[in-house]
């Protein structure tokens, strides 16, 4: 037997009417009462929207026909789960097209306050080493002065008639117009709206309030840069909602010596011309302060551009720190302004003999004269301004 029958009355069907009845009679009201088209009747858009949502589930509808409204509503409060009602709309009409402007239900963001999305900016060696940080950030809670309610006397929001949703028609074309859907600015999507007087003093109606917090990142060996620490239910408080989460977004620093790829460290490395002919040794600090070695013997030429790396000296992986990426280094030779001329012949006898050419009698011999890239630079613009310049004079330059 059922005990109430209100929710059925609501959408005009019988207490033992299919799902398939149900859903036509809602659909059918839905769109007669809908606040585009009715904004009189936004409160009895919320009772067709709440009652549909009940009988359309098998479970609820069961509950309600032995139980009543009151089982449903704890069941809510429980955990059960029923979201506005206008939410059980964008479901059904918004998903399907019929107002336009895309599928997706406002639920899925209702359950949830904002997010806080913070940037922490850490250098190459706490990513490195680890590291722990302490933050002092601010997110918005629940006032305890009201518990949320925000004031003493609650009333419907006369600009969306307490349906938290206002409806704004675009002109697509001829004939053709779209329905979008946006929360209400007047009550923040909320339905309902506080008069001035009546606003609790502490929060001045906003039912939050801002709320200093700090906390302990903890970053480990091998994060990225760009890489995110969320912190769960740590984020903004709305009334009636989930928290939102604390979200860390780590900023690598640009390090002086080192440059990060994936698990590698790069650097640049320069050596005399007598390093790179005759052997060196060079001492490099790491970033967790050690002291690393590396040997070219003597014979090994180095030439400036040459690449060689340094196995398991580079970053740690996340998440499995003991094994690392490699330490890659590239030489830069330099080489020295000038030779005195008095030390050619011996400096010739160390090296490889240069190739003999043959100079034609008839061969012209002109100077080398260093260039200058920035005198270069001015004299090329200088010379497409003077072109440019000219062409605008003349017919023929015009393009055909």
């Amino acid at each position: 037997m059922v005990k109430e029958t209100r929710f059925y009355d609501v959408l005009g069907v019988k207490p033992q009417a299919t799902t398939e009845e149900i859903k036509k009679a809602y659909k059918k009201l839905a769109l007669k009462y809908h606040p585009d088209k009715n904004p009189d009747e936004g409160h009895k858009f919320k009772e067709i929207v709440s009652a549909y949502e009940v009988l359309s589930d098998p479970e609820k509808r069961k509950t309600y026909d032995r139980f009543g409204e009151q089982a449903i509503k704890e069941g809510g409060s429980n955990g059960g789960g029923f979201g506005a009602p206008h939410d059980m709309f964008d479901m059904f009409f918004r998903g399907a097209g019929f107002f336009g402007g895309g599928g997706g239900s406002r639920s899925e963001h209702a359950r949830q306050a904002n997010n806080v999305v913070h940037q922490l900016a850490v250098t190459l060696e706490e990513l490195y080493k680890g590291s722990t940080r302490k933050l002092a950030l601010q997110k918005n809670v629940v006032c305890t002065k009201c518990d949320g309610k925000g004031g003493k006397k609650v009333e419907t929001c006369p600009n969306c008639k307490g349906v938290g949703v206002q409806i704004q028609v675009q002109q697509l074309g001829p004939n053709i117009v779209q329905h979008v859907q946006s929360a209400c600015g007047e009550c923040r999507g909320q339905g309902e709206r506080i008069s001035p007087k009546d606003r609790c003093k502490h929060c001045n109606g906003k039912k939050t309030v801002p709320e200093r917090k700090i906390i302990e990142v903890h970053i480990d060996k091998g994060m990225q840069d760009s890489q995110k620490i969320t912190f769960s239910g740590e984020g903004d408080q709305d009334p009636g909602v989930e928290p939102g989460d604390m979200i860390i977004v780590l900023d690598e620093k640009e390090h002086e010596v080192f440059k990060r790829s994936g698990n590698n460290l790069i650097m640049r490395m320069h050596l005399e011309l007598v390093e790179a002919l005759c052997g060196f040794q060079k001492v490099i600090k790491t970033l967790d302060d050690r002291d690393l070695v590396i040997t070219s013997l003597p014979g090994e030429v180095i030439k400036s551009g040459d690449v060689k790396f340094v196995q398991n000296e580079g970053m740690p992986q996340y998440k499995n720190p003991f094994e690392k990426g490699r330490l890659i280094i590239q030489f830069l030779v330099n080489f020295p302004t000038s030779i005195d001329p008095a030390i050619i012949p011996q400096l010739e006898l160390c090296l490889p003999p240069r190739e003999e050419i043959m100079i034609p009698d008839t061969a012209e011999e002109v100077m080398l004269v260093d260039m200058d890239p920035n005198q270069q630079r001015r004299e090329s613009r200088k010379q497409y301004s003077d072109f440019d310049e000219n062409c605008g004079n003349r017919v023929q330059c015009a393009p055909h």
